[in-house]
């Protein structure tokens, strides 16, 4: 049985003007314990709606979502986020926005303890220096590896993720990413992540599967592609991978072809389709 099983989820949500906007229709999903899950797509198809209703923070119109055999209906207590924009309170010190969702999920945790948590779960990202510092006197990546910490602190079985290196440049991102999966491999239960994010490559380097989300409206999901590359993963390996480079070309080809149908043929195909079906169309002729 799945540990997560998505079947024949819909939505949808009204404009100001009354009018219905279609995002989502007859998505189905399953994901296996201990797997990570990366969902590609566009900007703009719909995969942040999606990964909100699999985490529980927003309720489909149709359709379930079952993790480990129970309906999803609310945010799961074993679950953590990271999301792109960090999320982290400005006048906290990065130990006590870690000690804070410790508290959230051990609140009969002796203060000290939840401290002592923090401060090891900042020291497994490299911020064992930065404890005391407040997010304005860290960088980018650094708030991104407290958002990081903060997540893993609460020793999830869940991990949800919403283009959380999106923002960041190209040497911080792939460190984190390597830290990502370092932290997922090393906890003493399997953690089952599913991320979302438009690059190809960041989803090779990272995940088990990759699932293309079909852009719509409404959206639907693509078949999942199988990830047999052994671990660890880095950029330039991946550059020069025969299996890698299949890989590339397939997700590319499936996303493309939905674009380019679209942009061809569609009543309601918009320039965006059309600059995004050549923007990937330029990134598998590399």
């Amino acid at each position: 049985m799945p540990f997560i099983e998505v079947a024949r989820v819909t939505k949808s949500y009204t404009a100001a003007n009354g009018a219905i906007r279609p995002v989502l229709r007859g998505v189905s999903l399953s994901v296996q314990r201990g797997e990570f899950v990366c969902i590609v797509g566009a900007m703009g198809s719909g995969k942040s709606t999606l990964l909100s209703i699999l985490a529980g923070l927003t309720r489909p119109d149709a359709g379930r979502v079952v993790i480990d055999g129970e309906p999803v209906d609310r945010v799961r207590a074993d679950a953590a986020f990271v999301f792109q924009n960090y999320s982290l309170l400005p006048w906290l010190t990065a130990q006590e926005n870690v000690r804070l969702a410790i508290e959230a999920a051990a609140p009969t945790l002796a203060r000290q303890e939840q401290a002592a948590r923090a401060r090891r779960a900042l020291e497994q990202v490299g911020l064992g220096t930065a404890v005391n510092r407040r997010p304005s006197q860290l960088s980018g990546g650094m708030r991104q590896r407290v958002a990081i910490a903060r997540a893993f602190a609460t020793d999830p079985e869940l991990l949800f993720l919403d283009e959380p290196f999106g923002a960041l440049d190209a040497l911080t991102r792939e460190t984190l990413q390597q830290d990502l999966v370092r932290l997922c491999s090393s906890t003493e239960r399997p953690v089952t992540a599913v991320m979302i994010t438009n690059s190809v490559e960041e989803a090779i380097l990272l995940a088990d599967w990759i699932v293309p989300m079909l852009p719509g409206p409404p959206a639907t999901l693509g078949a999942p592609i199988r990830i047999q590359l052994p671990r660890p993963r880095s950029v330039a390996q991946l550059a020069h991978d025969e299996e890698a480079s299949e890989v590339r070309a397939h997700v590319i080809a499936t996303l493309t072809a939905t674009l380019c149908v679209r942009a061809r043929g569609s009543s309601m195909a918009s320039p965006q389709d059309a600059i995004a079906a050549r923007r990937l169309a330029a990134e598998e002729s590399r």
